[in-house]
């Protein structure tokens, strides 16, 4: 999910795209979209981004014309708009031509030079949204990045709030205070910190000042990206960057001077980021879901408010296989190897199956067998032995073929015996 640093990135991506490039014509929506239209129209315009949290401004200016005489055409826009952006799981810029136009883009806006080039709104999973003519979000708090003093007063002056009641890891994705921290941001820091992800909030941050003492001196820089053990961790809690809401700030400053997550987002470079993670999606790590089913990742103990039946999510491979497409002489080897096996193991079925069949050969040569000896036995029998044999089995064949009339029949006679009597 894009998170503060993704989305000024995004922001920088259009300023810098769509520089000098006039657009016009009306912006087009798509017809999967269940967003709103956006009522702008004009003959030339430009568009100017800006970011603030987990949120992303487009400004749409009108160009005015320098001939007098020209006059505005009806229906056409003569004021800016704003459209205010959030990005959901999955949204981003994307500047291109019209004829390499993503499929999944949901907001367009058409430049005037031909051929004609789109910078679009793309959203795969259709979570993201937009506001014509919109501000920014007033239950939003200040930008952890760019307004870091707003965002420490207002975090320092409202710990009496009940938001705070709730473990720490779940309060700072609470947008109200932390606006711009995500997922991935609120376990580095925390790692980083050596916190439980588990532990009330307020107990974390009740001994920090609105102002930021150590704010003029340099950041931490994250020199080596190996696992920093334990006692290191502890080392810088007590130190400068002991202060939780100063790495809300910072962290998500080493993230934009990566330069490989983000922009250009069609070729997107993600092994800067990835090897910049310390705890987030890293194995050796620990993960569970919070009370709202969020994923945190971690290491050590978890903390005393953890949900009692939480179970850890299975994590997710972000690299592809290398052997999905590989057909070398490796793979040839490999294949012939698991032929070779599959047939000895059909081997092997058929070498069980084959007493099964002899031991059906046995039983008929033994039933055949035993019909002869009775043949024998009935040559040898005596004229009258056989006529009570024979007169035996007509009664057991008859008494078996008419069980239900022959009894009947019986008891009914034996009642007209007695009637009779």
């Amino acid at each position: 999910m894009p998170e503060g640093p993704e989305l000024h990135l995004a922001s920088l991506y259009v300023n810098k795209m769509c520089n000098g490039v006039v657009f016009t014509g009306p912006v087009r929506k798509s017809e999967v979209s269940k967003s709103p239209d956006v009522p702008f129209n004009c003959e030339s315009y430009w568009i100017a981004a800006a970011s603030r949290g987990k949120e992303v401004k487009l400004t749409l200016t009108p160009l005015k014309s320098d001939d007098p005489k020209q006059r505005v055409k009806a229906e056409q826009a003569d004021q800016p708009m704003d459209i205010v952006f959030r990005f959901g799981m999955s949204g981003y810029f994307c500047f291109t031509t019209e004829d390499e136009l993503p499929k999944h883009a949901h907001l367009c806006f058409y430049s005037k030079e031909k051929p004609c080039r789109v910078l679009s709104f793309v959203d795969v999973r259709r979570f993201g949204s937009w506001q014509s003519n919109g501000t920014w979000q007033p239950n939003r708090g200040p930008c952890v990045m760019f307004e870091y003093k707003s965002f420490r007063e207002n975090v320092v002056s409202h710990l009496s709030d009940h938001a705070f009641d709730r473990p720490i890891c779940e309060v700072l994705l609470n947008q109200k205070y932390f606006n711009g921290i995500g997922n991935y941001l609120r376990a580095e820091i925390l790692y980083r910190l050596n916190i439980a992800p588990f532990v009330p909030a307020r107990s974390i941050l009740e001994g920090l000042e609105s102002e930021d003492l150590c704010e003029k001196e340099e950041p931490l820089k994250n020199e080596t990206h190996t696992k920093t053990s334990d006692r290191a961790r502890q080392k810088m809690v007590k130190g400068q960057n002991g202060d939780l809401l100063r790495l809300c700030h910072t962290v998500p400053l080493e993230v934009l001077t990566l330069g490989g997550k983000g922009y250009d987002p069609v070729k997107a470079d993600y092994s800067g980021f990835e090897a910049w993670l310390q705890c987030y999606n890293v194995d050796g790590m620990k993960s569970i879901r919070d009370h709202n089913g969020r994923t945190i990742w971690f290491n050590g103990e978890p903390g005393p408010m953890a949900p009692k039946d939480s179970k850890s999510p299975k994590a997710k491979k972000w690299k592809k296989k290398e052997d999905d497409h590989d057909y070398t002489d490796k793979k040839k080897v490999a294949r012939s190897r698991s032929a070779s096996t599959k047939k000895k193991v059909v081997k092997q079925e058929t070498v069980n199956k084959t007493p099964k069949k002899e031991q059906d050969m046995r039983l008929k040569e033994v039933g055949s067998k035993r019909i002869k000896t009775e043949n024998t036995r009935g040559v040898n029998t005596p004229l009258h032995e056989k006529g009570v044999s024979h007169s035996i089995a007509r009664r057991r064949k008859s008494s078996s073929a008419e069980p239900t009339v022959a009894g009947p029949l019986r008891r009914s006679a034996r009642l007209t015996k007695q009637n009779n009597m």
